[in-house]
């Protein structure tokens, strides 16, 4: 007996959608993000740059906003793969029509509106804060190590810098007095029309490569001493403090920093404001990207990325930066222990903001706590530090304390960021643009949690209709 198939009509004309948006569902993603960005997004700083009527007409920039955050949405980053999207899937192409940017077009509109595009990220926010999204009950802050644009094998620490500089300069020197010995020699190969004196494109290669060395070894040096210049400025700032207050400082006194690089302190030539981070695949040439999420739906409400692998002068500018973007700070906040200081905590305080820092690894927090309950209350000595109180207040809460929300708040963002989008490595160089790319991302990520509210509340809409 044999079966009937259903009919394969891969070569019947077909009648395509009165309009492109029609290629995709009504609550698809793509929608949503055409529709934020046409209506909901202001966009005249991106709009008021084109103003000439002369050349071609370029593509509409709301309808590049929207490709290139959709993109980010569905985890598309580079300008290559975008392009290619919009010429093969019909969601790319709900958003361009059948007027396919060309990669190169998709890129330089990203470098040319890269600031402006960065400060998109305040707009979704506060959609997110109207939609109910964010009520900053509770805050948690965390940072991720993500890879720079650049490899850590093209980094040379400052030790090796001023060696390999010499060395390539005495091999360049040394092939120049080669060349000038072999002049007659040359003529007979080259012929007249040329001296014989030409350098290799290799000798040139490799004083260009020792004139970067150098430069990079320059360029340490003066990093190194505005940083020992900043912290002495900011020990006799503390110092002065003191006196004022009438607190002595007890122990030695601390050295002064050095005006001159570590040996092996390094500097990369591909990225040179990129730093070489430990993360948990190792050693890597990396950005640290700084989140803060909200308790409600997981907003990120505030961003960053810094050079330092440290998270803890990170704790107290993040929560001014909530602040400033939503107007109010938070009224709990919970970080890991990157961010435990005494200087951190005293902060919290000040801002009164009910805080919940980890003081240590749970295991190292277990053995602190039984240290100090080691000493009876006899012999203890004046009020408990900030330290010693926050570990007794996290103790004291039990599993119900909010301390918890420390990892399960800013885990599942890194790793929809991370995993899900496959966000894994920045494409552009350099601390400010690196900035305003992980600005692109963490809207992208709350326009999807924004998607989901909308899909939610239509899919309720259309149920109550029904009944």
């Amino acid at each position: 007996m044999s079966k009937t198939f259903r009919p394969w009509k891969i070569e019947e004309p077909l009648l395509l959608p009165v309009t492109v948006a029609d290629f995709v569902a009504e609550s698809h993603l793509a929608r949503f993000v055409l529709s934020v960005v046409r209506d909901e997004v202001e966009l005249c700083k991106i709009t008021c740059t084109y103003g000439s009527e002369f050349g071609q007409p370029p593509f509409n920039p709301i309808m590049m906003t929207a490709l290139l955050l959709y993109a980010y949405c569905s985890g598309i980053y580079s300008s290559r793969r975008i392009a290619k999207a919009c010429g093969e899937r019909v969601d790319f192409m709900s958003i361009v029509g059948l007027d396919v940017p060309d990669f190169r077009t998709i890129s330089d509109f990203r470098k040319r509106h890269l600031k402006a595009l960065s400060e998109l990220f305040k707009q979704v926010l506060l959609l997110c804060g109207k939609a109910g999204l964010v009520k900053l009950g509770h805050v948690a802050f965390d940072g991720t190590k993500v890879k720079a644009n650049a490899s850590k094998h093209k980094a040379m620490s400052y030790g090796r810098m001023a060696e390999r500089a010499t060395e390539l300069e005495a091999e360049v020197a040394g092939w120049l007095s080669a060349a000038e010995a072999a002049d007659a020699e040359e003529d007979k190969h080259y012929g007249r029309d040329k001296t014989g004196e030409e350098l290799p494109d290799w000798v040139a290669d490799k004083q260009r490569r020792a004139e970067k060395i150098r430069q990079a070894k320059a360029e340490l040096e003066a990093e190194t001493k505005a940083a020992a210049e900043a912290e002495l400025k900011e020990r006799a700032a503390a110092e002065a403090k003191r006196e004022a207050e009438g607190r002595r400082q007890g122990g030695r006194k601390a050295a002064p920093p050095s005006p001159t690089p570590d040996a092996k302190a390094q500097k990369n030539f591909t990225d040179p404001e990129s730093r070489i981070m430990k993360s948990k695949d190792g050693f890597v040439q990396a950005y640290n990207g700084q989140i803060a999420v909200d308790a409600e739906a997981q907003i990120i409400v505030a961003h960053d990325v810094t050079q330092s692998g440290s998270d803890c002068a990170q704790l107290l500018p993040m929560i001014d930066a909530v602040e400033a973007n939503l107007g109010r700070r938070p009224a709990q906040a919970s970080a890991d222990a990157g961010y435990c200081s005494q200087d951190n905590l005293a902060g919290l305080e000040q801002r009164n903001i009910d805080a919940y820092v980890a003081t240590g690894r749970a295991r190292d927090a277990a053995a602190g706590a039984a240290k100090d309950n080691a000493v009876p209350e006899s012999e203890k000595i004046g009020p408990p530090t900030r330290l010693e109180a926050m570990r007794a207040k996290i103790k004291a809460g039990g599993h119900d304390s909010p301390y918890r929300l420390r990892k399960q708040l800013p885990e599942p963002v890194f790793g929809q960021i991370k995993q899900a989008r496959g966000f894994r490595q920045f494409l552009l160089r350099g601390i400010e643009k690196v900035r305003a790319e992980w600005a692109l991302v963490c809207t992208a990520h709350n326009l999807c949690k924004l998607a989901q509210r909308w899909s939610l509340s239509t899919a309720s809409r259309k149920a109550a209709g029904a009944t």
